[in-house]
């Protein structure tokens, strides 16, 4: 029985003639994204900000809409209602109080008689938790810092399995994911949080696997073709793994878009980052990682070893 095939066998796309025009492009998005955060700044959510979370289960399936407003209508800021499993099952999320222990206390004690009037009482209060906010400045420094040492790590690990160019241009092609990312959530205004910086370690593993991929084939037509210019076989080596990058993408798209349908309110920012990452890994590994090998000194075996070059 024979497979479904997206694409042909052989490709030959010119994927290094137009470098220029994927940095470019790249480039702008990295900017775009930089001023994003600058200027309108993330949507930090409660790891982040600090505030109050209240688990409950209501007596039926609520209006989230009409539920919403009637809690937003207490004065308390914006509060965010979620499904959390079950429909009956509710994440509220209070944000930061002003005042003291006894200003979140407040906040909680209006909440719940809000909901007690509106259900008659019937509302089963599972879990209250409040995040202050050292508590979320800590938390946004530790997860910067695990994004960077995520990032070097990886660049180590390319750097002893093949060489420190192929490092450096895999450290450049997370850095723009992730930035790219993040300038994604600036500009939707979704809301980051802990789950995010998740996904973003997530795309940052993706991403390199999408780019060893290519790099290993790079590195082994480097060892078989002493005489091909850089330019053609680095072409020919994204173009051989082409079909398996473009699938493995694709398969994964269709799992988070599954997901994204079935999975709720509560993980849709990690899948709705997840989603889009892994579009931006694999654009990078094809026109970011691979073409930046170009600009650097890279020398074959051959050359390295003192041997005399031979042709394909």
């Amino acid at each position: 029985m024979r497979g479904i095939k997206f694409l042909p066998e052989v490709t030959n796309v010119n994927f290094t003639g137009v470098r220029v025009i994927a940095f470019v492009i790249s480039l702008s998005l990295i900017i775009a994204s930089l001023s994003l955060v600058v200027t309108r700044g993330l949507n930090f959510g409660i790891d982040f900000t600090g505030g109050t979370i209240i688990e409950v289960r209501t007596p039926e399936i609520p209006n989230l809409g009409e539920l919403r407003s009637q809690l937003n209508d207490l004065g308390l800021g914006a509060i965010s209602i979620q499904e959390f499993g079950q429909p009956d099952d509710l994440l509220i999320r209070l944000p930061q109080q002003d005042g003291d222990a006894l200003a979140q206390t407040a906040a909680i004690d209006k909440v719940r008689a809000s909901l007690d009037t509106h259900y008659d009482g019937g509302v089963e209060y599972r879990r209250t938790e409040f995040v202050g906010p050292q508590v979320g400045e800590e938390l946004k420094r530790q997860g910067l810092l695990a994004i960077i040492f995520s990032l070097i790590g990886i660049m180590g690990y390319i750097w002893l399995r093949f060489e420190w160019q192929f490092g450096i241009a895999a450290l450049i092609a997370l850095a723009h994911d992730a930035t790219i990312t993040v300038g994604f959530f600036a500009f939707t205004q979704m809301e980051f949080n802990l789950s995010t910086v998740a996904a973003l370690l997530m795309i940052a593993g993706y991403s390199i696997n999408d780019t060893v991929v290519v790099f290993d084939r790079i590195r082994e037509d480097l060892r078989k073709y002493k005489k091909k210019p850089l330019a053609e076989l680095f072409n020919m080596s994204i173009n051989e793994t082409l079909s398996r990058t473009t699938m493995t993408s694709l398969t994964t798209l269709l799992a988070l878009f599954a997901l994204y349908y079935f999975g709720g309110e509560v993980i849709r920012g990690f899948v709705d980052a997840l989603m889009f990452g892994v579009v931006v890994g694999t654009y990078s590994s094809i026109f970011v990682a691979s073409p930046l090998l170009m600009y650097f000194d890279i020398r074959r075996d051959a050359e390295k070893e003192g041997e005399t070059p031979q042709s394909a």
